[in-house]
């Protein structure tokens, strides 16, 4: 069978090329992708090629295929997986496989699997490692989203607290606690916001910080004060770089969590001087230069118990966990998308991401479209996306499984 795929063979080189997938072997399953969504940790991989981490060496003899956060439908089942998975199924897949401790992962680091492609061979590895999930929503968009829901969903995980004396750790935030949100109104930390309201282990007080008014804007619009009150939460946004207008919010008692979201030295020094007693400082973004460095105040770790942690990806049972909370309605990570393409738009969208405004990039592979903002669908020109702007304008202004089934039947 043949497939269309965008692959990396070296440092900004992505091509989008037709070309034929071999047999299907008996511990493999062929697989339609449906929707990815673009990352940066995917333009991260672009821009370094082989000297990132899960980028093979030989890339440029032998390229991969692009994108981690995809879902679609199986299509052929090898023998060895025929009494687990059935044809038809939809999917979703955990990219962070961590097979015999190696960094490879799809999307990356496989010739035959990764979301920016028509169809993919799922390799022995990711069913052995119960990375395949099997996903029974009717919106193919969300499991591609549970990815970077379970990344977010592993960073609260992570956080980890101690009582004087007694050599364990607490995991997880402070329930009842003060926490914080470093430059949060971006796509992942709109996922934080829904996820943090939603889940049992909750903070009494949330701040979410931006220097953009635009962003704060929407995320006030789309996860409202009023919501998370309803959940015990005083949910806070400011546009501030100050840490004593934050520390007052906490009666000067400090923050119990702080996550930061945006591998800036300034932000990372600002959590610092805003943690409380034994708070734990989340560093959630990925800096692309392997020599990034923050100052950190070490006289507050001595005395104050302050430390920090960072966490790259969730795994396996942080997916599932939000595969389960978007089947029961608890989050709608749908805030999170903001663009929408097919796969020709994926090599200009990859390479530029840093440049293009706004927040997740959403690419439905087995159409031809260009990128286009959500917001942008009334004006457009073409009659599909007039329509699907009606579709969304009531659905308060957010993709839905309404407008993914229209562009797809008419595009498809």
């Amino acid at each position: 069978m043949k497939t269309r795929a965008v692959r990396i063979y070296g440092k900004g080189d992505l091509r989008l090329e037709e070309f034929e997938l071999p047999a299907l072997r008996d511990d493999e399953i062929l697989a339609s992708v449906v929707s990815d969504c673009i990352c940066m940790s995917t333009y991260k991989a672009a821009i370094q090629g082989s000297d990132h981490k899960r980028i093979p060496d030989d890339v440029a003899e032998n390229p991969t295929i692009m994108g981690h956060e995809f879902s679609g439908e199986l299509v052929k089942i090898g023998a060895k997986w025929e009494n687990s998975f059935k044809v038809g199924q939809k999917y979703s897949i955990q990219p962070a496989l961590n097979y015999k401790g190696s960094l490879d992962a799809p999307g990356y680091s496989f010739h035959y699997i990764g979301g920016n492609a028509t169809y993919v061979i799922i390799p022995n590895e990711v069913m052995e490692m119960g990375c395949l999930l099997p996903y029974n929503g009717e919106a193919f968009f969300y499991a591609s989203l549970a990815e970077p829901m379970s990344c977010v969903i592993g960073a609260f995980h992570a956080n980890y607290h101690t009582s004087y004396g007694v050599y364990k750790h607490d995991m997880g935030i402070v329930a009842g606690g003060n926490m914080a949100i470093l430059a949060g109104a971006g796509p992942m930390g709109l996922g934080a916001i829904d996820y943090i309201i939603n889940t049992e282990r909750r903070p009494k007080l949330l701040v979410v910080t931006d220097i953009d008014d635009v962003k704060l804007s929407r995320a006030a619009q789309v996860l409202t004060a009023e919501k998370a009150a309803e959940n015990g939460v005083k949910l806070v946004y400011l546009n501030t770089n100050c840490s004593d207008e934050l520390l007052a919010l906490t009666d000067g008692r400090g923050f119990d969590d702080v996550f930061v979201y945006a591998p800036v030295a300034s932000v990372i020094e600002l959590a610092d001087r805003i943690l409380g007693k034994d708070g734990c400082l989340n560093f959630f973004a990925g800096p692309t230069d392997p020599a990034f460095t923050a100052a950190f105040n070490f006289y507050n770790v001595h005395y104050a118990s302050t430390h920090i942690v960072g966490t790259s990806g969730g795994n396996t049972s942080d997916m599932l966990e939000s595969l389960d909370m978007m089947g029961r309605g608890l989050i709608n990570p749908a805030a999170m998308i903001t663009h929408v393409g097919g796969l020709d738009s994926v090599i200009d969208t990859t390479l530029n991401l840093p440049k293009i405004p706004g927040g997740k990039k959403l690419i439905y592979s087995g159409i031809s479209m260009p990128l286009t903002a959500i917001d942008d669908f009334g004006a457009s020109e073409d009659s599909v996306l007039q329509e699907i702007a009606e579709i969304v304008a009531g659905n308060n202004g957010l993709w839905c499984a309404e407008a993914e089934k229209y562009l797809l039947e008419a595009k498809g």
